[in-house]
C-alpha cells in the first residue's frame, strides 16, 4: 500500500494542507506532506520546500533565491516533478491550491505514470483545465471557495477530496491481467472504416486501445507509450499535425510522435485525415477560412480541405519526425485517398492536393534498414489497405 503525498505550499496553505492529512490518516491511510512553497516561512511539512528545491537540476537556489514568483513557481514544478520522480511508495497524490500551485503540481501530477492517482483541488477546476489536465488520467475538484482559511464548505470540499485519495491509495486497482501486448491506433470518424477493420484482426493478437484523434488522443496514446503501457502502435490517423499547422482546434503538440523517437517501439503509421482542419461550429471559422472549401461534418464541427501548400507542410513535419526513429517503422501512403470524404464524388477529393502530400514525403524520405515507405494504391477505407497496415505490422513486431 502506498502512501498519499498531500502537495501544497505551507507557506501559505498550511491549515488546510494539515487538515487533509489529518482525514487521511484518519481514513487508514498513510500521508506525507510536501512543501512547495516559495516565500521560506516555516512549517510542520514532512518534505520542507528546500529538500523539495534541491531536486531542481541546477540545485536548490534555482528555485529559492528567485524574488519574482511566477519564475519561483515553474522553478518549483520542475524540482517537484524530479522529487517524484525518486519515490517508489506513492500511493495517490492529492494536491490543494488556487492557480500558482494548480499549475505548479499538476505540471508534476503530469510525469507520473498512467494508473497513479492524482487529484487536484483548485479554484480553477470548473473552467477550461485542459492546460492543467492534458493527456493524464489526473482528476480536479473545483474548490467552491478559495483555499484561504478553513470554514464549512472548504472543510466539507477538501474532506471529501482527502478521503477520496486515502480511498485510491488503500485499493490500488490490480494490473491487468491480459497476456496480449497493448497496441495504441488512432482513429477519426472519417478513417473508422480501416481503423475497425484493422483493429478486428489485431485484437487477436493484442491489447487493443483505440484514441480518439481529437489533439488530446493521441498526445494520450504517445504517453502510455512513454509510460510503457504499449508494446507498438498503429498511427493510421494523424490528421492533429494539421490543426496544429494550420490552426484548427484539435491540434497535436510540437513532440507529435516524439514517444516513438523516445521508445523505439514498432511504429506503423500513414496519413489517415489530413485532408482536413478541424474547426467548431460554422459560425466560429476564422473569417481568413470562410471562402475555402468547408464541409460541415456536424452542427459542432467543420472541415476545411487542406491546399497542396498546406499538405507540403504537414508533409515535412510528419517526414522529419519518422526521419528520426530509430526504432522498426512502416509508413503507408494509401494513394487513392485519406479519408472517407476524400474520394470520388465526395467533398473533399482533390488528387492534386494528395499528390503534393504524397511527393512532399517521398522527398524528404531518407532510407534506412529500420524504415520503409510503403505505397499502397488503395483508398485508406478499402480492405486492402487495412490488410497491408495489419499485415507491415506484424512483419516489424514479430
Amino acid at each position: 500500500m502506498g502512501k498519499v503525498y498531500v502537495v501544497g505550499t505551507c507557506d501559505t496553505k498550511g491549515a488546510e494542507l494539515n487538515y487533509a492529512k489529518e482525514a487521511i490518516l484518519a481514513a487508514g491511510a498513510e500521508a506525507v506532506l510536501i512543501d512547495v512553497g516559495t516565500l521560506g516561512s516555516g512549517n510542520t511539512a514532512d518534505v520542507s520546500a528546500a529538500e523539495v528545491a534541491a531536486f531542481h537540476p541546477d540545485g536548490a537556489s534555482a528555485v529559492l533565491e528567485h524574488t519574482d514568483r511566477g519564475p519561483a513557481v515553474s522553478a518549483m514544478a520542475t524540482a517537484l516533478t524530479g522529487f517524484l520522480a525518486t519515490r517508489s511508495d506513492i500511493g495517490a497524490v492529492l494536491g490543494l491550491g488556487g492557480t500558482g500551485n494548480t499549475a505548479l503540481v499538476t505540471e508534476a501530477m503530469r510525469s507520473l505514470p498512467i494508473g497513479v492517482p492524482k487529484l487536484m483541488v483548485s479554484t480553477v477546476a470548473s473552467g477550461n483545465t485542459a492546460a492543467y489536465v492534458g493527456p493524464n488520467d489526473l482528476a480536479m475538484m473545483y474548490s467552491v471557495v478559495d483555499i484561504a482559511g478553513l470554514n464549512a464548505i472548504s472543510r466539507t470540499v477538501i474532506g471529501n477530496a482527502a478521503h477520496a485519495a486515502a480511498g485510491m491509495a488503500l485499493n490500488p486497482v490490480a494490473a491487468s491481467v491480459s497476456d496480449r501486448p497493448g497496441l495504441g491506433m488512432t482513429m477519426f470518424g472519417v478513417t473508422t472504416a480501416c481503423v475497425t477493420q484493422v483493429r478486428e484482426v489485431m485484437e487477436k493478437t493484442h491489447e487493443v486501445y483505440v484514441f480518439h484523434a481529437t489533439g488530446v488522443g493521441g498526445q494520450s496514446m504517445e504517453k502510455l507509450a512513454d509510460s510503457g503501457f504499449v508494446a507498438g502502435l498503429i498511427d493510421v490517423t494523424t490528421t492533429e499535425v494539421a490543426d496544429l499547422l494550420i490552426g484548427g482546434v484539435f491540434p497535436a503538440k510540437e513532440d507529435r510522435f516524439g514517444s516513438v523517437i523516445r521508445t523505439k517501439i514498432p511504429y506503423v503509421a500513414s496519413v489517415g485525415a489530413v485532408d482536413m482542419v478541424n474547426f467548431s461550429a460554422m459560425e466560429t471559422v476564422p473569417a481568413a477560412f470562410r471562402q475555402r472549401r468547408l464541409h460541415v461534418h456536424n452542427a459542432q464541427v467543420t472541415l476545411m480541405r487542406t491546399t497542396p501548400e498546406e499538405n507540403i507542410r504537414i508533409g515535412q513535419f510528419i517526414v522529419e519526425r519518422l526521419n528520426r526513429m530509430q526504432g522498426p517503422v512502416r509508413f503507408l501512403l494509401p494513394l487513392r485517398g485519406v479519408s472517407a470524404i476524400d474520394a470520388p464524388g465526395q467533398p473533399f477529393h482533390d488528387p492534386q492536393a494528395d499528390e503534393t502530400l504524397f511527393s512532399t514525403i517521398r522527398a524528404g524520405w531518407q532510407d534506412a534498414p529500420n524504415r520503409r515507405l510503403v505505397e499502397i494504391d488503395a483508398h485508406i477505407n478499402d480492405p486492402q489497405f487495412a490488410a497491408a497496415v495489419a499485415e507491415n505490422f506484424r512483419a516489424i513486431s514479430a
